[in-house]
């Protein structure tokens, strides 16, 4: 197996930092997004979407979209689970991956598409161009607040998103508070304790620097 993959993808981050959790290791291929290189002929017989990451596997097949990718590698690799051990344990971490993409990953990636001037007329990834709405981006913004205050208050209660274990609901978390620090100027608020408590100890994990 190969993952194709930037070092400027939140997406491709969340499944390198899932691959050092498992232990797995696989050649990484660089796909240069600066250079435009995700639409050339070649990659686009990888991935006709024409994003990052993209896992393709020893026969040649070619499988895409993070949390598709996630799931085949733990079944394969089950060990450690990332998606819980036991089916209520597996449907709370899918449940709390998708909200935490939902209202955090996609509100900070919409804020940042529809602001940055290089990405003017890219406000959406994929094959075809779209114009950015720069009204869209306060919007954004202030779904990224809220996400942090919803999960503020999620995490009073419980030590890791999905409740008492790490999971791959904390990966998209901690990747979505590092983009929106970064790309948006959105850090997590001095005021959520709970959630900087959380932050500060997931970001220990020696996967994150994948």
């Amino acid at each position: 197996m190969k993952l194709y993959q930037s070092s400027a993808s939140p997406n491709s981050r969340r499944v390198r930092i899932f691959l050092a959790e498992k232990g797995i290791s696989m050649p990484l291929v660089p796909v240069d997004l600066g250079a435009k290189e995700q639409f050339s002929d070649a990659y686009a017989a990888i991935n006709p979407r024409r994003v990052v990451p993209v896992l393709v596997l020893d026969d040649g097949t070619a499988i895409g979209e993070v949390p598709v990718i996630l799931r085949y590698l733990e079944e394969v690799f089950p060990e450690p689970p990332l998606f819980g051990a036991t089916p209520q344990a597996r449907a709370r971490a899918a449940m709390w991956e998708r909200r935490v993409e939902l209202e955090g990953f996609a509100a900070a990636m919409e804020a940042v598409r529809n602001a940055v001037p290089g990405l003017k007329s890219r406000a959406i990834a994929g094959p075809h161009d779209y114009e950015q709405i720069p009204a869209l981006v306060e919007r954004s913004r202030q779904r990224v607040r809220n996400f942090y205050s919803d999960f503020d208050a999620r995490l009073t209660d419980v030590p890791f998103i999905a409740g008492e274990e790490f999971s791959v609901a904390d990966i998209t978390a901690v990747v979505t508070v590092d983009f929106a620090a970064k790309a948006a100027g959105l850090p997590i608020p001095d005021e959520h304790r709970a959630l900087k408590r959380w932050y500060d100890k997931v970001s220990a994990r020696a996967s994150m620097g994948a």
